[in-house]
């Protein structure tokens, strides 16, 4: 049966009248899986995709030609294309597969696109984009793995290790790639130059079954004659303290090396450089590093020149050749680590204890740059920490075992300027003592790190608590999407917990574009699940011991259905749900074993609603719901998933099998926990937020347990009682069940507990807890108060989808049809919200305009929304001045009830509703 969006296609080639103009199209954007141009891929079935850019509304592509060649001038001439896919009809644009010859290692592939509207009109070819092939196969390896010999005694917290290798160059060069990649981090340099800007490669995987490599492309850093290449290791995730137990070494006790270099010359000749047994190792300035515990750099003990040609490198030693790995090479899917911003201090402060601090503003992910003049041998200490206590002294307790602390040895050699390499802090505030002169607001900079994402979503409103909370909800995001999305950015933790991620991935969705990163992360979820299909806690899982390395908790675990479901509704990408299939299906069948012939899960340890509020005890981690209604409620939700996913993958017996399963579960849910009259035996606010929005509950017993839910509220005094696992299902459950006003109500709240309360005691990022400053100035419990953890930001999934009014249609995911339906309230005047799809901008304002409400709405070419325009009627609505029905664009025009739905194509509308809206019940 074609789909909704193929028969638009065709009745728009038929209504459209044929014209003999130039089509107003152009094609842009053009995407290699999640990456634009990436040097160094390893994906022998790529797929590609664009943006159509089209200045008339109702922009359809119906038609796309993809050309491939490896040499950029056959693309303008059309000559000894490598694949032509000729004209395919259709209108998909995204995740659009390759299906030329094989994929060739160490090749650039060029390629561009045209396509054709609904009126059969062809865009002009778009520019070339093109992706780079890294080393496909092992046997493209032919460098060894080095290290320090045995006599450098290297370990966990001794000095970073140094490696360099001169070499000639003889003869014109055409192009030279490094392929590198380490146990430990590594930086890369070459004739003395720092080469790429990536952090913290290569990246934290699971070691010992995936470890990622770089390629960088160093053509440019070549000379005739003699060069140098050189490298310097650090402990990071492999060997550095990690996790909450206090451990180290626990993927390795070794840090080692492996890098090849590839020069191709004019005359077609290729000379490698490979790290081997006739390198050179020795220790610099980097005395220690640990990204728990900070840095430690002796800028005396500096080795200038190291990575160049004529460095003396007599007094260094040979290195040993180091054991390889089994670990699969791969090649990174993701944008890398990087320096994104620089935040400029706002204070310098003297704390009652006499500390210098200095004050960012924001609380950041990253380090401070430091500026600095002083005799040889005076050592600046930098400490850093997210708050001041009530006396105003930096606060440090909920650091735990991380200490944040960086030392700086001056060589007394001018203005001196340092920045850390294998560490870093989550911070606003900076202790710095040793200076050699008073601190000024320039002695230091805020350098914040993070994977580098597109930022793809504004959200703005009329209210400036809920601007600050959606920046707040950012910066949560940017501080903990490094690499990994851990839980928080400077407590001895920093891990990848399913559970964090599972609630935030929809507004992390929003935020930035996480396709790739989550296409990484879910990669290493799966590799390191058991084989029985337990889902550890944290992923990459460094936790040792079987009992903590696969435990699996419920609405942790889920993790494995509910991102990869995600990323498909969010991107349109059906390869996220093809590669993650059989993990998503282990994990589900582990828990229905889990819950035994009655279908309820009661046994095993469990996480419960985490952090949820107690009214006898508001510091308990655990929660008020009962934890196995909590797990038979994600067991019947991820059969949902699975079941859906399936049907998506045409996978027809799996998806009646887990359907069937979901009908099951849900009928042991029922007669469990629920009565006839919607009152759901646990009686909280997240039990019945689960129930409600997971699909738990007849028709019937919906209305009671939504009317419940608001007594609830109301009991609390209008506010929330939940943790981590009901927070991002509480407002939806309200505004889905009639209950906007409940649900801006508890969004508007700013007193304790909301969401807003951290923001009225100068909060700058998401908070783990909800008083993690209590009202009196008082900390939280000190073991586990972090003030830049994500999980509760999952408010912004409602914010975006509700006063945005931007949703996603299942059928059509990715936002090739898109539900514009923006819900005002709260005391709101406006709001802005603005996706960049992968179709291109979606976006939405509305505004109150006297007695009218305005509502603009542009929809990206090649897809098409349903507005809804609520509390209004369809003969007096406008849009642009024009009636609806007679509107450009405007597809069909539908009174509902007290409503109105449009089916609109791209373009921009404006569209006007008379009398004045007002939120309903």
């Amino acid at each position: 049966m074609p789909h909704i969006h193929q028969i638009a296609v065709a009745l728009l080639a038929i209504a459209l009248p044929s014209t003999s103009a130039q089509s107003p199209l152009t094609v842009t954007g053009l995407r290699w899986e999640y990456r634009a141009n990436p040097v160094g891929t390893d994906a022998i079935h790529p797929r590609l995709s664009w943006r159509l850019e089209s200045s008339e509304r109702n922009t359809i592509q119906s038609a796309y030609q993809v050309q491939v060649t490896t040499d950029s001038t056959d693309l303008r001439t059309g000559h000894r294309v490598l694949w032509d896919s000729g004209k395919i009809p259709t209108d998909a644009s995204l995740f659009q597969p390759y299906g030329g010859p094989p994929i060739h290692s160490r090749t650039r592939y060029y390629w561009h696109v045209r396509v054709w509207d609904a009126r059969g009109h062809a865009s002009a070819w778009s520019t070339a984009a093109f992706w780079e092939t890294g080393l496909l196969n092992r046997s493209d390896w032919t460098a060894q793995w080095i290290g320090p010999p045995a006599s450098a005694h290297d370990s966990a917290g001794a000095p970073a290790p140094m490696f360099r290798r001169a070499f000639d160059v003889q003869g014109r060069v055409l192009s030279a790639r490094v392929y590198i990649t380490s146990r430990g981090l590594y930086e890369l340099h070459l004739n003395g130059h720092r080469v790429g800007d990536d952090l913290f490669t290569p990246g934290w995987t699971g070691y010992h079954t995936r470890l990622q490599y770089q390629t960088y492309n160093v053509t440019n850093l070549l000379v005739p004659g003699a060069n140098a290449v050189g490298a310097v290791l650090g402990d990071g995730w492999y060997r550095g303290y990690l996790g909450f137990s206090g451990t180290k070494n626990d993927y390795g006790t070794k840090v080692a090396l492996l890098m090849q270099l590839e020069i191709r010359y004019a005359n077609g000749r290729i000379v490698r450089v490979t790290s081997d047994g006739g390198w050179k190792t020795a220790t610099g300035p980097i005395q220690y590093a640990d990204i728990y515990r900070g840095e430690t750099y002796d800028a005396r003990l500096e080795r200038n020149g190291w990575s160049s040609a004529h460095y003396d490198d007599r007094a260094w030693q040979p290195v040993e050749i180091a054991e390889t790995t089994t670990a699969a090479l791969l090649a990174p899917v993701s944008e890398p680590v990087r320096r994104t911003q620089i935040v400029t201090p706002i204070a310098i402060l003297k704390s009652p204890s006499g500390q210098t601090l200095i004050d960012l503003g924001q609380n950041i992910t990253g380090w401070v740059r430091l500026r600095v003049r002083g005799r040889a041998g005076t050592t600046v200490t930098l400490r850093h920490g997210e708050v001041l206590d009530k006396a105003g002294n930096l606060y440090t307790a909920n650091l735990r075992a991380a200490d944040q602390v960086d030392r700086y040895i001056l060589k007394g050699d001018g203005d001196e300027v340092y920045e850390p390499h294998f560490t870093y802090h989550g911070f606003r505030y900076v202790a710095i003592e040793g200076l050699p002169a008073p601190a000024t607001l320039e002695t230091i900079a805020g350098i914040v790190v993070h994977s580098d994402l597109a930022e793809t979503g504004t959200f703005v409103t009329s209210d400036t608590m809920i601007n600050r909370l959606q920046q707040n909800i950012l910066w949560g995001q940017r501080g903990n999407f490094l690499d990994v999305p851990t839980d928080c950015p400077q407590r001895d933790e920093r891990l990848g917990w399913t559970g964090d991620a599972q609630v935030f991935a929809r507004t992390a969705s929003f935020n930035m574009n996480v396709s790739g990163f989550f296409a990484k992360w879910l990669a290493d979820l799966a590799a390191d699940q058991h084989p029985g299909g337990s889902v550890p806690w944290v992923i990459p899982n460094p936790l040792g011991g079987d009992s903590m390395r696969y435990a699996s908790a419920a609405g942790w675990a889920d993790a494995s259905t509910v991102v990869p479901w995600t990323m498909y509704l969010m991107y349109g990408d059906r390869g996220v749900l093809e590669r993650q299939f059989e993990s998503m299906r282990r994990w589900v069948d582990y828990a229905r074993r889990r819950a035994g012939s009655a279908l309820l899960w009661k046994t095993g340890d469990q996480f419960g609603d985490w952090l949820a509020l107690h009214s006898d005890d508001a510091s308990y981690p655990g929660a008020t719901t009962g934890k196995d209604f909590i797990a038979t409620a994600y067991l019947a939700h991820s059969a949902d998933l699975v079941a859906r996913a399936a049907a998506v993958l045409g996978r027809r017996d799996d998806a009646q099998q887990y359907r069937a399963l979901f009908n099951q579960v849900r009928d042991a849910f029922r007669r469990e926990f629920v009565s006839p009259n919607g009152r759901v035996s646990e009686n909280t606010q997240t039990a019945y937020a689960l129930a409600l929005n997971f699909g738990l509950l007849t028709d019937a017993e919906t209305a009671g347990a939504a009317r419940r839910l608001v007594d609830d509220i109301r009991a609390h005094d209008g506010h929330l009682t939940t943790g981590f696992l009901g927070t991002p299902e509480l407002t939806h459950a309200l505004s889905r069940n009639g209950y906007l006003d409940a649900a801006y109500g508890l969004l508007m709240q700013r007193s304790y507990p909301s969401w807003l309360y951290p923001i009225t005691r100068g909060a700058t990022t998401m908070w783990e807890r909800w008083d993690g400053i209590r009202p009196d100035g008082s900390f939280q419990d000190v073991s586990m108060n972090s003030f830049n953890h994500y999980a509760f930001g999952a408010i912004g999934d409602w914010m975006y989808r509700t006063i945005g009014g931007i949703d996603i249609d299942p059928e059509a995911p990715g936002y090739k049809h898109a539900i514009v339906a923006p819900r005002s309230g709260g005391g709101l005047t406006s709001a802005r919200t603005e996706l960049e799809t992968g179709y291109g901008k979606l976006a939405t304002a509305w505004r109150m305009d006297g007695n009218a409400f305005v509502l603009d709405v542009t929809v990206p070419a090649n897809t098409s929304a349903s507005v809804t325009l609520w509390n209004a009627n369809a003969e007096s609505a406008l849009e642009s001045g024009t009636p609806l029905r007679q509107a450009p664009g405007v597809r069909s025009v539908q009174q509902r009830g007290n409503d109105v739905t449009l089916e609109v194509g791209s373009g921009t509308y404006s569209f006007r509703v008379h009398p004045p809206r007002s939120s309903r019940p």
